[in-house]
Parts: C-alpha cells; structure tokens; sequence
C-alpha cells in the first residue's frame, strides 16, 4: 500500500472513530442486563432455531436508529417533541407513559440483576449492591459533565466483548451455528412464537428510539455551543448513519452471540428453564467453566451500568419534551431540576422494587414481548416523520430506507400478531 493510500485509510478510520457516539451507546445499550436474560432463555429453550433473526434485525435496528439520528439532527429536538406535533396529544400522552412504565420496570429489572450478579462475584449483601448501584447511577448521570458522561458511556460498550469471547469459549458446532444463521426456521406454536416476539422486542425496542433522536439532538446543540456549524449536512448525515450502523451491527453481533453461546451449554444440556441471567451465568459454570462464568457475569454488571442511564434519561426525554420541560444532559441541574427529578426517580423507583422483594426479573420475557408490540405504532409513527418534508425538509429518508421501515413494521406486526393468533387458537 503506498503511503497516500495508507495516509487515507488512517483518515477514514480515525473520522470514522471520531463520529461514533450516540448510535454506539444506542446500539450496546440496547444489550442490557434484560435483553442478556431474553436471548439467554431465547437459546435455552429453542437452540439455534431464532439465529437467522439477528441478520434481520441488524438492518431493521440500523434503519431505525438512523432514522432517528437523522430526525434529532435535522430538527434539533427529540422525537417525542416532533411525535407530539404529528398526532393527537392524548395519543403522545399514552405512548410517553406506557413508555415511561416500561422503562422504568426495565430499569428495576436491571438494576436488581446487577446486584445479583455483583452478589454471585462478590457475596455482599443484595441490597448493599442494589444501593450502591443505583446511586453510583445517579451520581454520574445527574452530576457529571455531559461530555464526561459520553465517555464513560462509551466505554462501557466494551463490557460487551465478554459475551463475544465467552461464545468461543464454550465451543460451539459452527456448521450448525452458520446453517441456522443463514437459513430462517419458523415454528407455528405458542412458545415459539412468543419467544420470537421478546426476542425481536428487546432488539427494536422503543426506548432506544427516543434515546437516540435526544442524543443526537444534544450533539448537534454541543457544536452550535462550540462555534462549529451545527446545521444537517451530507456529511453529518452520513455521519450519523455511520454511527448508527456501527452500534446496530455491534448490538447484534452479541446477540447472535449470547444465543450461540446459550444454545450450546444450556440448551444443549436441557437446562431449558432459563428465567433471568443470573440463571443462565450459573448454569453456565458447570458446563463452560468458571472463567465462562464470571466473564457471563461480569458482562451483566457491565451492560447495566450501560442501559439504566440510557433508561432513565430516554424516560425523562420524553416527558421534558412532551411537558415542555427544560431539558438535556448537557444542561446544569439547576436549570433543569424537572428534567433531572424524573432520571432520579426513575432510578429510585427501579432501585425500590429491589429492596421491597418486587420480583421484576420474573416479568423480563413479558416486557420484551410487550416491547415488541408497543413498537408497531411507534415504528408506523417515525416512518411518517421520516417522509415528512414539513419536519425533515430535503433530508427525507431515501426510498431504499423507507423499503426497510416498511418491512420492520411488518415484521414486527406480524410477529405480534402471530403470538396473539396462537394465545387465542391454545
């Protein structure tokens, strides 16, 4: 390679590098320590059978969050305050609070999950752990600097490498995992197809959508406050979609993952009743190995420091947005105390659920089956955005674009429908 063409390469690399942010934490966040139990149970209990999803859902996820990486760019805003000038307000009310209660119970899951797990490493009590989870949270999220913040976040992205290594760890049969990667297996019954609609609803999963847009919003208001042009451009734009690619393909890559990874120990040895993943991590020892098992769970730990301020702040987002609110994590509490309340509560409310003995990790399949039909009309209402001239001017989504929102949708709605056919038909 002569030295001009190694001198670009290493320029597109390190922009490529520079732009990666909101997309990337939307991506890995979208991994948390309830996504981690769904496709845990979804290897557990129908082994390979559900691999070919995660090539249909890299394009879907990264469609969608570049979506709405190009909404926050465009408008500046987030998209509950662009959804909430397309439809009727009491429409935008419901979906916030159906939203908000979802991740909020996420946030409890999450967070009692951590502990656990913490507790599996390190035998503290339970509640020392929630505790010192929850307010080390808080802390970071409420009181440091934004940018600050975007790093920390940024790098707890890498705790998602564990369930990469741990896969190769515990030799799998690749030709199988390659065949059932590349050729879709359907099965017409309940179980099957319920699984099949958590593990789509935790992979497009709305609260990563609101997230998205918000942060992406934010960076645009960072460069305006730097003297930077802060207006969409071809290069922004392509800028965004970039990062948003890389934290889709990065969030699907450890989902395909965590079910090889799940399917080749458990399920493979009949430990079908996989209920949360600290389950998975401790049924894992004996079959994997102790190292298997503390990286397994380490990744949980790792992921929920990752997901819950993601959680809480994607919570207030909305509510800011919809309530008119001063909003923003690069805004000083003081001038945001509303904004910050509803992540502290989120958080406290999560935190309680843990120590009054609430069981939430029981109900993790069901909130990402109930994810997965609360994104049918929310993916229906950016899809409108998206072709929307009065919201995104010139910068509409491409027709290529539009094809594969279309086909989330119909994804997702007949996944939904398809689990409700067989509920009534049992």
């Amino acid at each position: 390679m002569s030295n001009a063409a190694e001198h670009d390469l290493r320029r597109r690399i390190g922009g490529w590098a520079k732009s990666l942010g909101p997309g990337l934490i939307t991506g890995a966040a979208d991994d948390d320590p309830s996504g981690i139990a769904t496709y845990s149970i979804t290897g557990a209990s129908t082994g390979l059978t559900m691999l070919w999803t995660a090539l249909i859902t890299t394009p879907m996820m990264a469609v969608l969050d570049g979506t709405c990486a190009r909404i926050g760019l465009v408008t500046g805003k987030g998209l509950m305050w662009s959804l909430a000038r397309s439809m009727p307000r009491v429409l935008a009310f419901a979906l916030a609070i159906l939203i908000g209660l979802a991740n909020t119970f996420n946030i409890g899951a999450d967070i009692n999950a951590m502990a656990g797990s913490a507790h599996l490493l390190a035998p503290l009590p339970f509640n020392v752990w929630l505790v010192f989870f929850a307010a080390v949270i808080i802390l970071v999220e409420v009181f440091f600097d934004y940018r600050q913040f975007a790093n920390v976040l940024r790098w707890l992205c890498l705790a998602l490498l564990a369930y990469i290594v741990t896969a190769f760890i515990v030799h799998p049969h690749w030709p199988a995992v390659i065949f059932n990667l590349i050729v879709p297996h359907f099965e017409w019954n309940r179980s099957w197809l319920t699984t099949l609609t958590a593990a789509l609803g935790t992979t497009i999963t709305p609260y990563l959508f609101f997230w998205q847009t918000s942060m992406t919003a934010e960076e645009r208001q960072a460069r305006g406050r730097e003297g930077r042009s802060d207006s969409a451009s071809s290069n922004s734009i392509r800028a965004v979609h970039g990062d948003a690619n890389t934290g889709a393909i990065y969030s699907n890559l450890v989902m395909f993952f965590i079910i090889v990874t799940s399917a080749s120990t458990l399920g493979a040895h009949g430990a079908h009743n996989i209920g949360t993943a600290q389950d998975a991590a401790e049924a894992l020892r004996p079959l994997a190995g102790n190292f298997a098992f503390a990286l397994f769970t380490l990744g949980i730990v790792g992921t929920g420091l990752l997901a819950v301020p993601v959680l809480a702040g994607a919570t207030a987002y909305m509510f800011a947005e919809l309530l008119g609110l001063r909003e923003g994590l690069n805004v000083k509490l003081g001038r945001a105390r509303e904004f910050y309340a509803i992540i502290v509560a989120g958080v406290l409310a999560g935190a309680i659920m843990g120590l009054v003995h609430v069981d939430p990790i029981k109900a993790l399949f069901w909130s990402a089956v109930f994810n997965g039909v609360a994104a049918v009309p929310l993916i229906y209402a950016i899809i409108r955005l998206a072709r929307d001239e009065g919201t995104l001017g010139t910068w509409v989504v491409s027709r290529a674009a539009l094809v594969w929102l279309w086909l989330s949708f119909a994804l997702m709605f007949l996944s939904a429908l398809g689990t409700f056919a067989s509920w009534f038909k049992a």
